[in-house]
């Protein structure tokens, strides 16, 4: 096992994509996901990925139980207040990059618990993103 990442919403849905034959679509991503030690899903996250799911309802219920289950590495995470008032900080700080609530709330989450591993597919933001007190932390983005 490798160490906890934070799942962002194109990395959660690239991880849970399958071919028509049930064969992982993204098996890097699936890899990613599979191999951490803890896979944290925040809230905002986890409403995006419902709504990307709207049709596949199937699927989002077994993603909610699954998250769900305590025997599962799953944990999912609320924001606290200070997360979205730092999600917006983030926002305002990187404004070129149209960060938006969801994207300030995993970086502000990855800044809190300190997991700086982000299963996303949004390279260009994730990657031009600095957190910390000082904003000199980057994120290492997965896959």
């Amino acid at each position: 096992m490798s160490q906890p990442i934070i799942v962002d919403t194109g990395g959660l849905l690239r991880a849970l994509a399958r071919t028509p034959d049930r064969q992982p679509s993204f098996p890097e991503y699936q890899t990613a996901l599979t191999g951490a030690s803890l896979v944290i899903v925040p809230a905002l996250v986890l409403a995006e990925v419902d709504y990307f799911l709207r049709e596949q309802r199937a699927a989002m219920r077994k993603l909610i139980a699954e998250i769900f289950d305590p025997g599962t590495r799953y944990e999912y995470e609320l924001p606290l207040p200070s997360d979205l008032v730092r999600a917006l900080e983030l926002d305002a700080k990187f404004k070129d990059l149209n960060l938006g609530l969801v994207d300030g709330t995993v970086a502000a989450l990855a800044e809190r618990r300190q997991v700086y591993r982000v299963l996303t597919t949004d390279r260009r933001d994730f990657s031009a993103i600095r957190i910390g007190p000082r904003l000199s932390r980057a994120l290492e983005l997965l896959p």
